[in-house]
């Protein structure tokens, strides 16, 4: 039997998937897709995945999933024992809805801004504005989660799929020296702390930045 096959890059929103995959336990290959060097744009890259995204996880049969919300509902299906999504209904929407604001608003419409400014103009003097507006949108975006989060240790009672997603911004939020609201700083550490995370992170060349984050 063929093992899942996953198209990654280091310190990306492809992060929060490889912590998963390590916490969900399968044998998976995996495939580093350099986006500074435009990898996504290969056309045997896009014949799997059209959009040039990532993640990008290939199945055993070869069902190819093409999106982080995508990826970690099939994980949670998968591995019903690593209760990724609570067992209630409302609960699993919850939670579902809070990947998808931070995927498409606190990532899509947020970092996005500050990482990759010249796709909202490549005017020198609209990029100061560009990066504010983004910060901006991340800096509430965080405060929204801050409130939902408030003095648990995850999202839900245990460690989900969304603790996953929002732990990938947080890390780029730390990277950049953008000031996390308390309980999210707390939330980072705690990731921090679980095997699977500092294992990614060793994995993905940032073991420095774990060890300085710890100490926050």
């Amino acid at each position: 039997m063929a093992n899942l096959k996953f198209y990654m890059t280091p310190g990306s929103c492809s992060t929060g998937i490889h912590i998963l995959l390590e916490e969900c336990g399968p044998v998976f290959e995996v495939y580093l897709v350099n986006l500074m060097a435009g990898d996504q744009d290969a056309a045997e890259y896009r014949s799997l995945n059209p959009k040039g995204t990532i993640p990008t996880l290939v199945l055993e049969d070869g069902t190819v999933l093409t999106d982080f919300l995508t990826i970690t509902l099939w994980l949670a299906e998968t591995y019903p024992k690593r209760q990724l999504l609570p067992e209630y209904l409302l609960q699993q929407l919850h939670l579902i809805s809070i990947v998808n604001y931070v995927v498409n608003t606190i990532h899509g419409q947020g970092f996005t801004r500050i990482f990759t400014t010249d796709k909202y103009s490549e005017l020198p003097a609209e990029q100061e504005r560009i990066q504010q507006q983004g910060r901006k949108i991340v800096s509430d975006g965080f405060e929204l989660i801050s409130g939902w989060l408030g003095q648990q240790e995850y999202l839900h009672e245990t460690f989900s799929i969304a603790d996953a997603a929002l732990f990938y911004t947080e890390f780029w939020a730390v990277h950049i020296g953008l000031t996390l609201p308390e309980n999210c700083l707390q939330h980072y550490k705690t990731m921090l702390k679980r095997p699977s995370v500092a294992q990614v992170l060793m994995e993905e060349g940032y073991g420095k930045m774990v060890a300085e984050a710890i100490k926050l």
